[in-house]
């Protein structure tokens, strides 16, 4: 729809109310309920957010490292800007409208830290070069029998997993609860996120999506609303859904891994694919392919947010270690399906469902431009076997810190996406270091408590 028909679709139906969110740093919606008249009014001139919200982690406790905002500031607002091209109504809650917005304005990108609108200038590069890229990304999460009332009062500790057991792919498990894993597909179908595949994983209560493959900011989109909504419509039937990277040591770490190519700017050639080439890749797929294996070391961060994504990227956890890739591997960083023409892609392994889709797609599609303005050779084999013995390349940084301390120094990285992003972005990612390395852990208690 165009601005006329939301307005005029609106103004039909009579609707009194309207809801709005965007992605902040950790890529939690933030938003809120407007009347309609509010709506309206703001659609030119933005709608004011408190700037705390690019301020503070994702528990709500403000950051003392940053410049961009923070008590030297006031915490004044922010423009925000809704898009009107995200419509859609949100079938479990009485189909209210809902939109996403940014903070690109009239008058540009008026807060450097905003995720949507980091990802909007690399597509606008993107575009620029000729090329029109496709993105997917794919989710597992483990979902639990409790209630956010539940967790707090077990401590976040014997909570009841959806099903027990090691059932991957299991028709048996899903059948067991076909009301929620039926309304899932269907639900988030009606709330234009469509899924291409739903099914178990191999955990107790673990399930994985892939959504359909569509233009890069959709596609971002989705990803963000994806893991709100399976946490509501979850909320619905008395389950808690969550996507950690990884929950608990002994069982498999939850992915996020992004699916992407590019094409002709009319969208009818894979220009990632070369029939005549070994491996079916075009020298186009290589440049980009290269750009990312160089990138990763600088953008670890983008693809790993938290203390607990690098918990995930440990060796034999279905998670890269190696700066690697691969033909059809599943244990290397990168990871090349040529399958037919039309599927011919690369998947990026190393985000986990923890991930902040618009910043993961960023850095993906960044770096692989990257590649292709500089022409990087692809000069490194692919991985045959085992990925996490091959290290050739170097490995992943292993743990925030490492990745931050990298990120914050990079010339690479500023030069992708601004020193003023870089600067936040990394100051957020050693804060929530800071945070983990004062805390007292289980671990620390079972092991010291009484010995010591």
């Amino acid at each position: 729809m165009d601005q006329e028909q939301v307005i005029a679709y609106i103004k039909e139906n009579n609707i009194p109310k309207v809801k709005f969110a965007f992605a902040d740093v950790d890529g939690v919606l933030r938003g809120k309920v407007i009347s309609t008249k509010k709506f309206l009014d703001g659609l030119k001139t933005g709608y004011g957010f408190c700037d705390v919200v690019f301020g503070w982690d994702s528990n709500d406790v403000c950051y003392d490292n940053v410049d961009l905002t923070g008590w030297h500031t006031g915490y004044p607002d922010k423009l925000c800007y809704i898009d009107l091209s995200t419509f859609r109504t949100v079938p479990w809650q009485d189909n209210i409208p809902f939109f996403l917005a940014d903070y690109s304005g009239p008058h540009g990108n008026t807060v450097p830290a905003d995720p949507r609108s980091l990802l909007k200038k690399t597509i606008g590069e993107c575009k620029s070069m000729g090329y029109h890229a496709e993105f997917a990304q794919e989710f597992e999460w483990f979902n639990f029998k409790e209630t956010p009332q539940s967790l707090y009062d077990k401590g976040f500790a014997n909570m009841e997993a959806l099903t027990p057991g090691m059932f991957g792919y299991s028709v048996l498990r899903t059948s067991q609860n076909s009301d929620f894993y039926y309304d899932l597909f269907n639900l988030l179908t009606q709330f234009n996120i469509p899924i291409e595949g739903l099914h178990t994983e191999t955990g107790p209560g673990v399930y994985e999506a892939a959504i359909e493959h569509c233009e890069t900011l959709a596609a971002a989109d989705k990803a963000v609303l994806f893991k709100t909504a399976v946490k509501e419509i979850a909320s619905k039937h008395g389950i808690t859904a969550t996507f950690m990277a990884k929950w608990n040591q002994n069982l498999p770490g939850c992915s996020g891994h992004v699916h992407q190519s590019l094409w002709s700017e009319d969208e009818t050639e894979n220009l990632f694919y070369d029939g005549t080439d070994e491996n079916k890749m075009s020298e186009l797929h290589k440049q980009y392919l290269a750009g990312q294996l160089y990138c990763m070391p600088h953008l670890l961060p983008m693809y790993a947010p938290t203390i607990n994504s690098y918990k995930r990227l440990v060796e034999g956890a279905w998670a890269p270690t190696t700066i690697t890739w691969g033909i059809d591997n599943r244990t290397t960083a990168l990871r090349v399906i040529n399958t037919s023409i039309g599927y011919t892609r690369l998947e990026t392994r190393i985000p986990g469902s923890d991930t902040n889709p618009y910043l993961a797609i960023a850095a993906a599609l960044a770096s692989g431009l990257y590649g292709i303005k500089n022409k990087l050779e692809l000069n490194i084999a692919p991985t045959v076997g085992n990925g996490y013995q091959d290290k050739s390349n170097g490995s992943l940084h292993a743990n925030l810190f490492d990745a931050a301390t990298a990120m914050q120094n990079s010339s690479i990285a500023k030069e992708l996406f601004g020193a003023g992003f870089v600067q936040h972005f990394t100051q957020t990612r050693l804060w929530e270091h800071r945070q983990y390395a004062k805390s007292v852990s289980d671990w620390e208690l079972k092991r010291y408590f009484e010995i010591i």
